[in-house]
């Protein structure tokens, strides 16, 4: 199977400025994605999909490629990943070159590892799948939730506000990592997320969303808690 490995990072960062290449315990956070493709030896190109010059020199001095540049198009704040896929997947084809599998991977994810992928990447084809992506349970129980009503808190479901929550079905979501999809399936689908998609689960250590300041420091801890228990 030829696979090609994809880090999204456009230049645009809104909430954290420059959030792609801000050094995250030691080295831009970019780099850790970018080493974990290139360690896992199972792609036979790792690229960059950015917009702005300082991401690309630095993802090249990484190790990893940066055959052409992201167009206006997809570099908005509306484009979505699967744009962004799409986008790369064509450009490849313009220059002689397709695809068998792709692993789309987030820019802001150190947890990411050579393993991770390279299980990733065994499942895509042991399973016969479209996709594979990592997930994660939810830390509470969505099933007991509250909302505000008129200013006063009432259960989302009260139906469930007694209920034990080791009773209760366990809800996960996307771990905001990495997306690996069978090209012609992808094709068909036109999004990450497809109709035979086999989750990976995480432990909630390995996960953190990092759109804040917040965030970023606790990803920061939770990085070094995982090198100390040789996990990372």
């Amino acid at each position: 199977m030829k696979a090609l490995a994809v880090i999204t990072a456009r230049g645009g960062s809104k909430r954290i400025p420059r959030k792609n290449i801000k050094e995250f315990c030691g080295q831009p956070i970019i780099t850790y994605s970018i080493k974990a493709a290139l360690e896992s030896g199972v792609f036979e190109e790792v690229m960059v999909s950015t917009d702005d010059a300082e991401i690309a020199e630095i993802a090249k001095g990484a190790g990893a490629q940066v055959p052409f540049m992201r167009s206006s198009d997809t570099a908005n704040d509306f484009a979505t990943t699967a744009d962004v896929i799409a986008e790369v997947l064509e450009s490849y084809k313009q220059c002689g070159k397709e695809f068998d599998a792709v692993c789309c991977i987030y820019p802001t994810a150190p947890f990411v590892s050579a393993t991770k992928l390279k299980n990733a990447m065994n499942l895509l084809e042991e399973k016969e799948a479209d996709s594979v992506l990592p997930v994660v349970k939810f830390s509470f129980p969505p099933q007991r939730s509250v909302i505000m009503e008129d200013g006063f808190m009432k259960f989302k479901w009260p139906e469930h506000a007694l209920t034990r929550s080791q009773d209760l079905e366990p809800f996960y979501h996307d771990a905001g990592q990495f997306y690996c999809i069978k090209v012609n399936r992808f094709a068909e689908q036109k999004k990450m997320v497809m109709e035979k998609t086999v989750p990976i689960e995480m432990p909630e250590l390995e996960v953190q969303d990092i759109d804040t300041e917040e965030d970023w420091q606790i990803a920061e801890v939770k990085y070094k808690v995982m090198q100390e228990k040789g996990r990372s």
